[in-house]
């Protein structure tokens, strides 16, 4: 039956979908919108944008918005990316090592506590059961750094994570890890993904599935809450700390994470500690965004604490915050990775350190003032944990890898325990994570990062301000020459990417899009030396950062 004023064709794709949709609810969210397109113009925009295109499978993963539809995260959708996934480890990984793990070769999959995500996850395992794997399937919504430690632990072929991180409720994501522990790079993405696209071409009955799967649970996450704890110095634990959780999954594994490591418990912000996938107290469940941790940081003041610990909602991420000129405010990824790199370099941690592009320019300086090896990465942990020799690695996101032999991503647990073992030590010292920091400006300089980030409704325009910022960059900044390298045509030390590097004297500047939300992003830094005041040249340092800022937003035209 055709429906006038929508497209015959598209009419016929929705209902082909609907007919294969093994989920109720968003089968009949489809029927429903193909019988109100005619009258409804939401309806028919809804209609159209669900099959406007189909997720595309990247270094990423799947990652999108909940609903029916190749354009959405579904009961279709992720069955068929499983089976693609699973497809491609056939053919590159076909059998385990036998005089080492004997048995098929096993698959580990995990989920947080969002929409969906347990019922994408037992749909990956009865698919990669059916596929001739042990998969291996966790009983609980746990943080995602488990799936990477687990891989490692028991030498699994891959692991996947539904998860999406801390993207807005109504999204979901399906993120890959291989046989190393890592999250795909290039070529593998694009090999799963024509995987996808030839499952894709098949009607859904024909994937293979087997309800052999294997639970897990308590003795891998003991396993690695010990590994995690161990991984610790000897020293003071006494420290009194406030933790949210932003209605995800980590608070009951931060909590026996730190229990384990010797520290006592959190002050908790009950309002957000219990999973709830609606994220109900916060506009974006992302510690960086504004408002998201105001509850913690008024826990820390009635509590008169040491330091806020947050993570997000799947507890990959670590957000700090600490008393500093009498306010409480967050610290921004690039000092937690100061913080977290310098008291590694003063355990004389030997080994590589690491930093993306758009993170700041201080780890590197620290690491060559110890003489150790640094590298810079491309944006993501899929770089940062394949970094050979790595010993510790961060990027401003606030994402840190602190033990990379266990977990070769990063990991919003161990770096928690990691500032609570420093918070420790600086009080039972009579001193603040505030004081070590200004040790670190005073030995190293002042770096003032800050980043500017425009998300948009049309990504047309994000295309466009790329365009322009390549095309005509700005030739002063700060009063100062620019020099522009163009990220996307790659150099011997950075595969290609699509950002824009501006630097000067002072100043660097990383133009790019998010590769996870409908943003750009801009990501400055600002570099002074300090005299006899700090809290002088503090300021005129970020006097410095806020120009540089309102020249950039100037620049990209938004």
């Amino acid at each position: 039956m055709s429906v006038p004023g929508v497209d015959a064709a598209l009419l016929e794709r929705a209902r082909a979908w609907a007919a294969e949709d093994p989920d109720p609810a968003t089968r009949t969210e489809l029927e429903s919108l193909i019988n109100n397109a005619a009258s409804d113009s939401a309806a028919a925009a809804e209609l159209a944008d669900a099959f406007a295109g189909r997720l595309q499978f990247g270094t990423a993963g799947l990652r999108g918005k909940l609903g029916p539809g190749p354009n959405r995260m579904n009961r279709v959708l992720v069955p068929q990316a499983a089976a693609g996934l699973a497809a491609h480890l056939l053919a590159t990984a076909p059998s385990a090592d036998h005089d080492q793990q004997p048995g098929r070769p096993k698959v580990i999959i995990g989920f947080d506590a969002r929409h969906n995500s347990e019922v994408f996850a037992r749909d990956t395992a009865e698919i990669m059961a059916g596929a001739g794997f042990e998969a291996l399937l966790f009983d609980r919504h746990l943080p995602t750094p488990l799936i990477p430690y687990v891989i490692k632990k028991l030498h699994c072929v891959a692991g996947v994570v539904v998860t999406a991180s801390h993207n807005p409720p109504a999204d979901n994501g399906y993120k890959v890890y291989l046989d190393d522990g890592s999250q795909i790079v290039p070529p593998a993405d694009a090999e799963i993904a024509a995987q996808i696209d030839r499952v894709a071409a098949r009607p859904l009955a024909e994937i293979a599935r087997s309800s052999a799967v294997t639970m897990v649970g308590d003795e891998l996450l003991d396993a690695y809450v010990a590994r995690t704890a161990a991984a610790l110095s000897d020293g003071p634990r006494e420290v009194r700390w406030v933790h949210t959780a932003l209605h995800g999954v980590g608070a009951p594994v931060m909590e026996q994470a730190a229990l384990a490591a010797g520290f006592g418990a959190p002050i908790s912000v009950a309002t957000q500690r219990e999973p709830d996938p609606d994220f109900p107290t916060v506009d974006f469940p992302n510690p960086e965004e504004p408002g998201a941790i105001d509850a913690a940081l008024a826990a820390a003041a009635e509590h008169d604490a040491d330091v806020v610990i947050a993570n997000d909602p799947d507890a990959d991420r670590c957000a700090v915050a600490i008393r500093r000129d009498g306010e409480w405010a967050m610290l921004r990824g690039d000092q937690v990775g100061a913080l977290l790199g310098d008291a590694a370099l003063r355990r004389k941690e030997r080994g590589v350190y690491a930093a993306s592009v758009v993170s700041s320019s201080l780890l590197s300086e620290m690491a060559e003032a110890h003489g150790q090896p640094y590298v810079t990465t491309l944006t993501g942990f899929k770089w940062i944990g394949r970094v050979e020799g790595l010993v510790f690695g961060y990027e401003e996101a606030l994402g840190y890898c602190c033990d990379p032999t266990a977990v070769a991503d990063k990991d919003g647990i161990s770096a928690a325990l990691r500032v609570l073992e420093l918070a420790a030590a600086e009080k039972a010292a009579g001193r603040s994570l505030a004081d070590r920091l200004d040790d670190i400006d005073r030995e190293y300089g002042i770096h003032a990062t800050d980043q500017l980030s425009v998300r948009v409704d049309d990504l047309s325009l994000i295309t466009a301000a790329m365009e322009r910022i390549r095309t005509q960059p700005p030739k002063e900044l700060l009063n100062s020459q620019v020099a522009v390298v163009d990220l996307a045509e790659g150099s011997d030390d950075l595969p290609p990417t699509d950002g824009v590097w501006l630097s000067g004297d002072c100043f660097s500047v990383v133009v790019r899009p998010s590769g996870t939300e409908p943003k750009l992003k801009c990501y400055l830094e600002v570099r002074r030396g300090v005299d006899r005041d700090l809290a002088a040249d503090r300021a005129k340092a970020n006097e410095t950062l806020a120009t540089l800022k309102a020249e950039m937003q100037q620049a990209l035209g938004m």
